[in-house]
């Protein structure tokens, strides 16, 4: 699938084996002729081994993503549909029985997105002063008060303000350590990041006093968060989208984040608005709108024009979405920027 227009908006278990396992898989090779580098969700993988010295094969084993998916006599073939399964890269494995003897052989294909994202169109609701010293990395409403989060190290905090006013209700300043980055609120608790610190806080949404300090369950950055009323979402800076259950902090699973066939790096700040995550994309004066299920981006929001409405020579990237349930509106904002938006979307 060729780029489109709306992508370009974006883009500008172990396995026990008997008898001696052989390191050199130069016998045995994916057969890469009916391998397409690309695939889409209704489409099937041909799985078959090329036997480059003739050796006698008794069995093959295939694997997905480290998942037995069949085995076959000899040196048979089989095929292995996409339908249903997590977009991004499949590895493929095939642990063939020859002679005595057994090796791996790997290979992988990519699953990519068969959806052609919408151009979404918005309308401008009011305009609110927003504190050029704000290094936006999370913005969201609890109740009828927004709350926002800033990075930077030294100087990172989050408060509960009037969106209106711009007066500060209440502020947490963050150890000089640690550069701040996306919150959420979910079971009258606030869950914040951190960039590179492996490290996330959990305080009370009514005090902002801090209750806990957990670590990461994986090894990666802490971007942005929303949550869908029982599961968190965590960006990391790379097209994945984490799942974390909030009572352990554990991650429970992941998407990766695709449009058409264009996987979407950088996904920054989110909100998860009526079953879809809004996802600012770093460096990208745009909103993608994507399924939390599958990690397909479904619609785009074009916001270059907010940013030429910011007078703050020293604004940084578009980056902040909240949604007020109340108004049906979404209010976005960006890293320094000396105003914020109050949108309606639209197709």
């Amino acid at each position: 699938m060729k780029y489109n227009l709306l992508s370009l908006i974006l883009l500008t278990a172990a396995v026990n084996s008997c008898g001696d396992k052989k390191s050199d898989e130069s016998f045995f090779s994916f057969n890469g002729a009916v391998l397409k580098e690309q695939y889409q969700p209704n489409d099937k993988v041909s799985l078959e081994i090329l036997n480059a010295e003739n050796k006698t094969i008794d069995s093959i084993v295939y694997y997905v993503n480290d998942k037995n998916v069949g085995s076959v006599k000899g040196a048979g073939k089989m095929t292995f549909d996409l339908a249903g399964k997590k977009l991004g890269y499949q590895n493929l494995k095939a642990l063939v029985f020859y002679e005595g003897q057994n090796v791996e052989t790997t290979d992988r294909v990519e699953l990519v997105s068969n959806v052609e994202p919408k151009l979404l169109k918005y309308t401008i609701v009011n305009t609110y002063p927003h504190d050029v010293k704000s290094f936006t990395e999370g913005l969201e409403f609890y109740r009828d008060t927004l709350m926002e989060s800033t990075g930077q190290p030294g100087t990172s905090w989050f408060r509960k303000f009037d969106y209106k006013t711009g007066k500060i209700y209440k502020q947490v300043t963050m150890d000089r350590q640690y550069f701040g980055e996306g919150i959420t609120v979910i079971g009258g608790k606030i869950y914040e990041l951190t960039w590179k610190d492996n490290t996330g806080f959990i305080f009370d949404a009514n005090t902002l006093k801090k209750e806990k300090t957990f670590t990461y369950d994986k090894p990666i950055e802490g971007w942005g968060m929303t949550n869908d009323g029982k599961f968190i979402y965590q960006s990391d800076g790379t097209e994945k989208i984490w799942k974390m259950d909030p009572a352990t902090q554990k991650m429970v699973d992941y998407i990766n984040v695709y449009a058409s066939d264009s996987k979407i790096k950088s996904i920054n700040e989110l909100e998860y608005i009526n079953g879809k995550i809004y996802g600012n994309v770093w460096q990208k004066d745009a909103i993608a709108v994507i399924d939390p299920l599958t990690g397909v981006v479904e619609g785009i929001i074009n916001l270059a024009d907010l940013k030429k409405q910011i007078l703050n020579s020293e604004a940084d990237v578009l980056n902040g979405i909240a949604y007020n349930p109340k108004t049906k509106t979404i209010f976005v904002t960006g890293k320094n920027w000396d105003k914020m938006f109050e949108i309606k979307v639209s197709e």
